[in-house]
């Protein structure tokens, strides 16, 4: 069996050994396991529940990883995407008023797309045809988007009718303890502490365990059901001209979030062969498949992970590496009682507020705005729609509208400098897309 699972994941050639695979595995799993309390805290404010919600997160996090292990044989883990997550629960369904089981339909058409398109290779000319500064515009967007989540679910932001938010009382126990918690993260991640989130989510627990702000309520149990959320997609309502917009939102996020995950974790790891990805077709196919099953179990887009980086940094170089982590996303599901105390949210009066969790959006939000430094401000044809994207995604509070503001001024701009050869085919049919549905669609 030993020999087998050496020759199959090509220990040799890869330079690696069981020690450090395992090692690389459990570092991964430390550094993304967070998303297994995130996620359910974000989607169950959409109204899916909890428990279902985090059963289809380990399932959808164990099958991806695998998948990527099993077809493309790399170190890089997959799981139910931040950001994304956020924009499921409060743009798509608690903005918007469309209910999370077609949210959950457009997720599934979403990586069934994903999945056509790779027997036509559309999906690497697609890649290819959108400009850079909007796919860094995108990413950075939706961090400040998730940031502000994190803001408002730590009690640090509040509403306001005349400025429309400002900052909230920093004296409550509430805003109190997000601090603390962000700190502590903070400082934990800039020593390049392995597992700088999760620590930080255990010790912001403790925090509120002290002041009474949770209960504790075990740690082990058998999984909660998942039949709240399994199989529960509303296709009929997803297949609506107006939810297109909604899924190529999901699409398009889950395929430049993958992609730029496998090239930077790969550039770190050494896969790259002149700029290109070697199996990168299949890796792309394990996070469409795994996109596709975490929409039927009831779970948002399912990405490739950046924290796999982690785990390269601790000598991982294959799919084994994949194994561990799959592993204990398994296990993990008989965490729920110690999920429901992290992520399932402190009442106060009429809110919900998850100051655990909230740290963590904040912090990962700002990791995302660091592609602020590849966009080149200098060239008003780029600068523009991009600030456009970036800005309009917190502030209209939806990727799907910030996303439209670029792909409708990039072309606009263009044409005007007398540049629109410079323009793809794929974003002036894109544009079209955009304004048909502001003209009209509701959605």
């Amino acid at each position: 069996m030993t020999s087998a699972l050496v020759r199959f994941f090509d220990f040799a050639l890869n330079g690696t050994n069981f020690r450090r695979e395992m090692i690389a595995g459990v570092t991964t799993f430390a550094t993304m396991s967070y998303i297994i309390f995130v996620n359910p805290a974000i989607l169950s404010a959409a109204g899916m529940d909890f428990g279902a919600v985090m059963v289809a997160t380990c399932v959808a996090s164990a099958i991806g990883t695998l998948l990527m292990a099993l077809l493309a044989n790399y170190p890089i883990a997959l799981a139910p995407g931040m950001g994304i997550n956020a924009y499921f629960a409060f743009s798509v369904c608690q903005g918007l008023g469309i209910p999370w089981q077609t949210a959950l339909a457009g997720v599934f058409f979403s990586g069934s797309a994903f999945i056509l398109l790779a027997f036509f290779r559309f999906r690497e000319k697609i890649i290819s045809s959108i400009p850079d500064s909007l796919k860094n515009a995108i990413a950075i967007g939706i961090g400040l988007l998730i940031a502000f989540v994190g803001l408002k679910e730590g009690g640090i932001i509040a509403s306001h009718p005349a400025t429309f938010v400002r900052l909230a009382s920093l004296r409550e126990p509430i805003a109190l303890l997000t601090l603390f918690g962000l700190l502590l993260t903070a400082i934990l991640l800039a020593r390049r502490v392995v597992g700088a989130l999760l620590i930080g989510i255990v010790v912001t627990t403790l925090g509120a365990l002290i002041l009474g702000l949770v209960k504790f309520q075990g740690v082990f149990s058998f999984p909660p059901s998942v039949t709240p959320t399994f199989l529960k997609l509303d296709l009929q309502s997803a297949l609506s001209l107006g939810f297109v917009t909604i899924i190529l939102v999901f699409f398009f996020v889950d395929l430049f979030d993958t992609v730029g995950t496998l090239v930077g974790v790969g550039e770190q790891a050494g896969f790259l062969r002149n700029g290109q990805l070697p199996r990168g077709g299949r890796a792309l196919m394990a996070d469409a498949i795994a996109t596709t099953v975490g929409a039927v179990c009831g779970t948002s887009t399912v990405v490739a992970y950046i924290e796999s980086a982690s785990g390269v940094a601790e000598g991982g170089r294959t799919g084994f590496a994949n194994l561990v982590t799959a592993a204990l996303f398994i296990f993990a599901l008989f965490l729920s009682p110690l999920a429901q105390m992290i992520g399932g949210g402190i009442a106060v009066g009429n809110e919900i507020y998850h100051p655990i969790t909230a740290p963590a959006l904040i912090i990962v939000g700002s990791m995302m705005v660091q592609n602020v430094l590849h966009i080149d401000w200098k060239d008003f044809t780029e600068a523009i729609p991009a600030f456009l994207t970036l800005i309009g995604m917190p502030l209209t509070f939806s990727i799907a509208d910030g996303m439209a503001l670029g792909f409708i001024s990039y072309p606009i701009v263009k044409l005007a400098a007398g540049r629109g050869r410079e323009v793809s085919l794929a974003v002036y049919i894109l544009m079209v897309v955009f304004l048909l549905r502001y003209l009209f669609f509701e959605v």
